[in-house]
């Protein structure tokens, strides 16, 4: 697959506040499209501009031709639905090509949407950069306003979900994946101008808080890797997994492990954040293993590029080699 290159300006990002981060973590509410996050994007409709994701869903839906239909609306069960990869096209419905101005303005909405309004910009920009977010396709399962639907869109460096609840006991609606190739393909040690490298320094701090023996359990050799659906494969397992578990760390190093958690939920929207944390919690936040790849450093700087938080029912594989890929996956059971 072809590869972009260029220039990203540096984003930095905007945390949420971890104590009321944590505190809520296990209440669910319904969170409305913030009307900052569409500065410099037209809006299809003013009175749109409240509105979440699934009802701008639902109005997309309903302004779909026949020809768009069988382009991309498939039954809800459709095996396509599960699919997730890190440069693809889940159908041959491109943004600018099949699909009039006002329909890419509500998808749009419906993007951004899924952010924070914090993050909304940056995580277009960085879409932008890696492979333009003109070019992303789109799939829609089942019918929104009916009962289960569910709404994927994908590209380079993306694939994102919005299901309002129809995937049940799954955050994001199912699988998600986000990345960034800042300056080169083939990024150096300290990532510049990587959006989400950030991430990385925060479990780096993690790692770097931990005492020689607990090192040894959580620096290992190769991780994962990457292979489509497969990488994001839950294991049901609330022991034997990969690095140190969060109920051998002391009070402080758990600290710093929930504000792992903490950026890594950040540029999503609240709704998102809660229901993945909720999902968490009730699998136990002390079976959380967070895990270290030193096979995979960049510079041998013992930065660790690689490096993956794994549950029971979840997985947040973050792969900063050669860029920055990572692959997500939170359920309420494997």
């Amino acid at each position: 697959m072809s590869q972009a290159n260029g220039k990203c300006r540096d984003c930095s990002p905007n945390p949420v506040d971890r104590r009321d981060f944590i505190k809520s973590a296990t209440a669910i509410s319904l969170a409305t499209a913030s009307a900052g996050i569409l500065t410099g994007i037209p809006a299809v409709a003013r009175a749109a501009e409240a509105a979440t994701s699934e009802t701008l869903v639902q109005q997309l839906y309903g302004t779909l031709d026949e020809k768009q239909k069988k382009l991309c609306a498939f039954p809800f069960d459709h095996e396509l639905r599960s699919a997730i990869n890190n440069n693809w096209h889940i159908t041959k419905a491109q943004l600018d090509r099949d699909f009039t101005k006002e329909q890419q303005e509500l998808i749009t909405q419906i993007f951004n949407g899924l952010h924070s309004p914090e993050w909304a910009q940056k995580v277009m920009d960085q879409i932008d950069h890696d492979g333009g977010f003109a070019g992303s396709s789109i799939a829609l399962f089942g019918e929104p306003g009916t009962g289960k639907f569910e709404f994927v869109l994908t590209g380079r460096h993306v694939t994102r979900r919005c299901d309002g609840d129809s995937v049940e006991g799954a955050a994001f609606g199912g699988p998600i994946f986000y990345g960034h190739a800042a300056e080169s393909f083939n990024e150096t040690a300290d990532h510049p101008g990587n959006v989400y490298w950030y991430q990385a320094k925060r479990a780096n701090e993690l790692f770097q808080a931990l005492d020689g023996k607990q090192r040894k359990v959580a620096l290992l050799g190769k991780s994962r890797g990457e292979n489509g659906k497969e990488t994001v494969k839950l294991s049901g397992k609330s022991t034997d997994l990969a690095g140190i578990p969060v109920s051998d760390l002391s009070v402080d190093q758990r600290e710093l492990a929930e504000k792992v958690m903490e950026d890594l939920l950040a540029p999503f929207r609240e709704q998102d954040r809660k229901e993945s944390m909720k999902l968490v919690n009730k699998n136990g936040f002390d079976k959380l293993h967070f895990s270290y790849y030193k096979d995979e450093n960049i510079g041998d700087d013992e930065v660790w590029d690689v490096w993956q938080v794994e549950g029971p029912a979840m997985v947040w594989y973050f792969r900063g080699k050669p860029h920055v890929h990572t692959w997500v996956h939170i359920r309420e059971s494997a």
